[in-house]
């Protein structure tokens, strides 16, 4: 008796097939998807991954001038380099890094509040019809446009005690102090880094806020002037909330950008500014290239580097649900 084998019906075998083959086309997608980001995906790991990874490993290392030349290679060290910077008040090392902290923190608040309140007061200027307005906000990009290098010299004769701009504004034309301070030395020193920063950072902001407003739709603002909404109530209630994303996104690269910040208090107060000015990059660049202390170098930028991942985290959770809704 002849054996009888039973077939799905057509229907069903080309449903079976039917997911194999749609599948292939996306699989075709997603690798040619990762072929286009694989070059830049390899340089991120050859620019960042690679020097990072190279960073904590150095951190936990015994590296002066004595090892450096063995590099990785330099005595095993462990914690010290922390336990030192941290915890050890008999290392002259130990406040120094403090100060720094505390000079940074200190600069770092007052460069994003000015850059970001700055940037929103100077949008709202320029978001109203006047004249030459193209001309004005091509202008208002020169401090973004002008390199660092050459801010922090602009601005450094312009802090000069004797000969500069801004003490003859102060003293000899509007007689504001009575005598010529110093900016450049002492407790003024903070300032004179303060402002450059906040001059430089001011486009940027700016030019996101202009965007944001601009994009803004204007029947809100007229329903509520209708309501009877003054100009404070409706920035209040309407544009502060529609900004509030572009606000984060601000606030994140502001404080990344003071935190990290060398070139200007660098070329205008040199490697060594004082105990008044002296910020956590600064403190690395000197003590791991002039006096040739890698290992406190290398453990001070992992602890900046740790401080900036909380940063990260700490705004992520606070601004999590605006960049969703956005």
């Amino acid at each position: 008796m002849a054996q009888t084998t039973l077939q799905p019906p057509p229907e069903t075998r080309s449903a079976r097939t039917l997911p194999s083959r749609a599948g292939r086309p996306r699989r075709r997608r997603n690798w040619f998807a990762y072929g286009l980001i694989a070059p830049a995906v390899a340089f991120m790991v050859l620019v960042h991954l690679i020097p990072t990874t190279g960073g904590i490993l150095l951190s936990f290392k015994r590296l002066n001038t004595f090892t450096f030349a063995r590099l990785f290679d330099a005595p095993w060290s462990g914690l010290e380099n922390y336990r030192g910077i941290l915890f050890d008040t008999a290392n002259p090392l130990h406040a120094g890094f403090f100060g720094a902290v505390q000079n940074t923190f200190v600069y770092t608040f007052w460069t994003v509040f000015g850059t970001i309140v700055g940037g929103l007061a100077i949008a709202l200027l320029l978001n109203r019809p006047m004249r030459g307005q193209r001309l004005v906000r091509t202008l208002m990009l020169t401090p973004w446009i002008v390199p660092s290098f050459v801010v922090a010299v602009l601005w450094q004769f312009m802090w000069q005690s004797d000969v500069g701009i801004i003490n003859k504004v102060l003293v000899d034309y509007t007689h504001l102090l009575g005598e010529r301070p110093i900016w450049l030395l002492g407790e003024n020193s903070m300032w004179a880094i303060v402002i450059p920063s906040i001059w430089r950072g001011l486009p940027f902001a700016m030019i996101f806020f202009l965007a944001g407003l601009q994009a803004m739709p204007q029947e809100l603002h007229e329903a509520a002037a209708i309501d009877g909404a003054g100009p404070l109530r409706r920035f209040r209630y309407i544009t502060l909330p529609l900004l509030r994303p572009l606000i984060a996104v601000q606030l994140l690269f502001c404080l990344i950008y003071g935190a990290y910040q060398f070139a200007i208090p660098y070329i205008m107060l040199g490697s060594n500014p004082g105990p008044d000015a002296d910020l956590m990059m600064t403190l690395i660049v000197r003590q791991s290239f002039s006096n040739n202390l890698f290992g406190f170098g290398a453990a001070a930028s992992v602890l900046l580097m740790l401080a900036m991942c909380v940063w990260v985290a700490v705004w992520y959770r606070a601004f999590k649900r605006d960049l969703e809704v956005t």
